[in-house]
């Protein structure tokens, strides 16, 4: 099944990490490769470990791209995302994950840092192998949203960020 977690509001992740805990819970073993999330640590992070074999976290991400101080050259940042994506695949073609997770690749595609064939590309090649593939991120192109058996869409209604209240440790990362 092809899940995908879409939209400006919060939620994105964290839905994905809901169901990460559900499955691993049921005995599932998931994986989750976060294409822009940086070299910072998060609670996710964390909690990960904690349920190490069934659950995985690996970072592919140089962090945020054009914002919060980024200097990286585009080119750097589209490197990493093909090494995630890269990795993604040869995991899946392990066939010992259940569910995998591509968390923010739906910003890598809408930054140019992936395109849209090599993502149609990789559900075609994945899907047979896996339950379900779980993809987040802003942005997703309307031909996935065609494609997918889950959609959701997060919308923003109200956000401390319009505040300038600078994210929350354990509640945004």
């Amino acid at each position: 099944m092809l899940i995908i977690f879409t939209g400006n509001g919060k939620g994105k992740t964290t839905a994905a990490l809901g169901q990460a805990l559900r499955s691993v819970g049921d005995g599932k073993k998931v994986l989750m490769v976060e294409f822009i999330k940086g070299p910072w640590k998060s609670g996710e992070d964390a909690s990960s470990k904690k349920f190490k074999p069934n659950f995985k976290i690996v970072k592919s991400g140089l962090g945020f791209v054009g914002i919060g101080g980024d200097k990286l050259p585009l080119k750097d940042h589209a490197r990493a995302a093909a090494n995630g994506l890269e990795y993604a695949r040869k995991e899946i073609r392990k066939k010992k994950w259940n569910i995998v997770i591509l968390d923010e690749v739906w910003n890598a595609v809408h930054l140019k840092l992936l395109t849209k064939r090599q993502i149609s590309d990789f559900i075609k090649e994945s899907l047979p192998h896996l339950e379900h593939l779980i993809m987040t991120g802003r942005d997703c192109p309307k031909e996935f949203v065609k494609i997918a058996d889950l959609v959701t869409e997060m919308i923003e209604i109200k956000h401390p960020f319009k505040k300038n209240i600078k994210g929350k440790r354990g509640l945004e990362y």
